[in-house]
């Protein structure tokens, strides 16, 4: 089975993220990470123990991790993941990152938007 690894912060889970969770899914066994706090610095910044909760609760992922303070090619390359799934805003976090996704041929897919769901639309 192919490991398919997404990601984000995931601070008020929303339509738009369970999509792109169910998505990510019928791809494979499915990694995702949360970002780690250091950064997930916006003003309604959501502790990485409730993230983790909420993202289990939902039954969709069938791991959920908090990522690295460091960088996220740590992270790619302890989840060897076949396919790397990306939101609509989403991109590469780095030149490493890509460079080694190249390097092990690791499929991205970048999803298109789903509705217009916005975590910033539900900040207040």
């Amino acid at each position: 089975m192919k490991v398919v690894l997404t990601g984000g912060k995931f601070n008020r889970i929303h339509p738009g993220h369970v999509w792109l969770l169910k998505k990510a899914k019928k791809l494979g066994y499915l990694v995702v990470v949360l970002a780690h706090e250091k950064h997930n610095s916006r003003g309604y910044a959501v502790p990485a123990a409730k993230r983790k909760k909420a993202l289990q609760d939902l039954g969709i992922a069938d791991k959920v991790v908090v990522g690295s303070s460091k960088s996220f090619v740590g992270v790619v390359k302890k989840h060897k993941p076949d396919i790397i799934v990306l939101g609509y805003d989403q991109r590469l976090p780095d030149i490493e990152t890509g460079d080694y996704i190249r390097e092990k041929k690791i499929i991205v897919i970048k999803m298109k938007k789903h509705g217009t769901h916005s975590t910033r639309k539900m900040k207040s």
